[in-house]
């Protein structure tokens, strides 16, 4: 017993004759009465007696018809609302960011899916990606964005590059600093303030600067807020590490000043989307994490050199590692 013949039963008790029930549902009538046949020998009740010129429900079918009218009309309500998830009109999404793209690229996101997609509904988590990868885990999101180069390998999720945001030292206008060469240890003297540093980047400094324990390279403020650091940065002679992007319009406007920091290497937060493997993101999830790729690009954000050259199709996500 399946829909085709519950809906073979419905149009025989519309119509009460079987010629016409038979056109209605584009069948033959031979075709449509061995369906009918097969329907009552499925059920083991005889649900339409036959009579010359007539048919007519037994009590057993006008018992039965209405549930079956019920289901027919569940399924057009399923078959309605699976296109309108599919179409992106109708559903939800849960996804994470770090500190730098839950700033720079998290915004623009949620800001475009308003727009395209008012009906669907978006819960966003701005966190380390700690916290975010434990979420994950969880199933509580369904992806996050983040740098990735600390995030351990697990045979359980899978991570697309994204592309690299630089990084740079700022300081506000007027700063000591401001406008000459320094050296790294002349920033350092004036206290760092940044985010809890990827182990490559806090290796670096502390190669830079000459300590000879890696303990005592300890910023003077580690912070994940984007805003708080940049408040710290307009109001004190503090040096903040931030994302290019995140601290774009200050720059720009000449109120943070990026420093030339003498023999300091391109840095930056190598950016990955992370999802969980052998799971299929919903269509909303594929259809943000198809916009996060295209905000990428759009902001100037540069793709790794290992990187593919666009999202992987779904329904099996390629990674770049485990």
């Amino acid at each position: 017993m399946d829909l085709k013949h519950l809906s073979h039963l419905v149009a025989l008790d519309d119509e009460r004759h079987f010629a016409r029930a038979a056109q209605r549902v584009h069948l033959s009538q031979p075709a449509f009465s061995r369906s009918i046949q097969a329907a009552e020998q499925a059920l083991g009740l005889r649900l339409f007696d036959r009579e010359v010129g007539e048919v007519r429900p037994t009590p057993a079918a006008s018992f039965l018809l209405p549930r079956a009218r019920r289901l027919l009309l569940e399924a057009r309500h399923l078959q309605h609302e699976a296109a309108l998830l599919r179409d992106g009109q109708l559903g939800d999404l849960a996804f994470g960011a770090g500190p730098f793209p839950g700033e720079t690229l998290a915004p623009r996101l949620m800001a475009q899916l308003r727009v395209a997609h008012p009906q669907v509904r978006i819960r966003f988590e701005k966190n380390n990606w700690q916290s975010l990868l434990q979420r994950l885990f969880d199933e509580s999101i369904e992806f996050f964005v983040a740098d990735h180069r600390d995030i351990p390998a697990d045979a359980r999720i899978q991570v697309m590059p994204l592309g690299r945001d630089r990084g740079r030292l700022f300081v506000r206008q007027g700063h000591p600093l401001a406008g000459r060469t320094c050296q790294l240890s002349e920033a350092w003297a004036y206290g760092l303030a940044g985010p809890k540093l990827p182990q490559a980047m806090h290796a670096l400094l502390v190669r830079l600067l000459g300590l000879p324990h890696a303990e005592d390279a300890v910023m003077a403020l580690e912070c994940d807020e984007v805003p708080l650091l940049r408040q710290v940065a307009l109001n004190t002679d503090t040096v903040v590490v931030c994302s290019e992007l995140a601290l774009r319009d200050e720059a720009q406007a000449g109120r943070l000043l990026p420093l030339d920091v003498h023999g300091l290497p391109d840095v930056g937060a190598d950016m990955g989307i992370v999802l969980l493997r052998h799971r299929t993101p919903s269509p909303m999830a594929q259809r943000a994490i198809e916009a996060l790729w295209q905000l990428a690009r759009s902001l100037g954000i540069p793709a790794l050199p290992d990187s593919p050259s666009g999202p992987a199709p779904f329904g099996g996500v390629a990674a770049a590692r485990p």
